[in-house]
């Protein structure tokens, strides 16, 4: 493990952040499928706890940057920076995807560039700085990491969408109708709960995914909507 403290260094540095324990930014970056492998434990419990981090950290910059913005404006705003293309945007200027711990098969797949490992990677990095160092830490590095992602004006969103909003205006587009989402089941202990998720296209068509939240279940169900719908139009394009 001290070989993989070491090329750890490089990533502190563009993380603006000192470890005082480094093996917390180690588990931060060990996905499910690596840690399966070698029995040991991974990210998922750190991703649970840096999104509320993130999201507390983002919604104290937005009141103390914009202090007349209606609450409205603070959300949507809110809502964009932290959506998983917002984050995966920001893990690859990082090049996170070069330190992930991925096992074999997830590695093959691609994992070190796909969204949603990339997001919630980068969540769990953020819970670990909160272990390491408390709210003052997780604060100032989410700060400085965030500060050229947030407008001068509250009201104007970063380009990015995220998927269910592009999946409700392809829908719209194609069927004049709505996507609808539907809870199916969620299962494991309370505190690394799993969410089972559905979205049913207005032809019909149900697709499935899994997460560790219901929002963030619904943000892969959109995913894998879009893909099929860009799928199905190059075929009869």
């Amino acid at each position: 493990m001290n070989q993989d403290l070491q090329f750890l260094e490089e990533l502190q540095d563009k993380l603006g952040y000192r470890y005082n324990d480094p093996e917390l930014l180690v588990r931060a970056l060990t996905h499910s499928s690596y840690a399966n492998e070698r029995h040991m434990e991974h990210n998922e419990r750190l991703e649970f706890l840096g999104d509320a981090v993130l999201e507390l950290c983002i919604s104290n910059v937005l009141f103390s940057r914009f202090p007349r913005a209606a609450e409205g404006h603070l959300t949507r705003l809110r809502a964009a920076l932290v959506s998983e293309p917002s984050l995966a945007r920001l893990a690859r200027s990082l090049t996170l995807g070069d330190y992930l711990f991925l096992g074999r098969g997830e590695k093959q797949q691609g994992g070190q560039d796909r969204d949603s490992v990339l997001a919630d990677t980068l969540e769990a990095i953020l819970g670990s700085i909160y272990l390491d160092s408390g709210y003052d830490g997780a604060f100032q590095c989410i700060s400085a990491l965030f500060e050229d992602l947030i407008p001068e004006n509250v009201q104007v969103l970063p380009a990015s969408k995220d998927f269910k909003s592009r999946l409700q205006e392809k829908t719209q587009e194609l069927f004049r109708a709505r996507p609808v989402y539907s809870l199916l089941e969620s299962y494991g202990p309370e505190h690394e709960k799993i969410y089972r998720v559905q979205v049913e296209l207005p032809d019909g068509t149900c697709i499935e995914a899994r997460a560790g939240s219901v929002k963030k279940a619904e943000q892969k169900t959109a995913c894998k909507a879009l893909d099929h719908l860009e799928d199905r139009e190059q075929k009869t394009g």
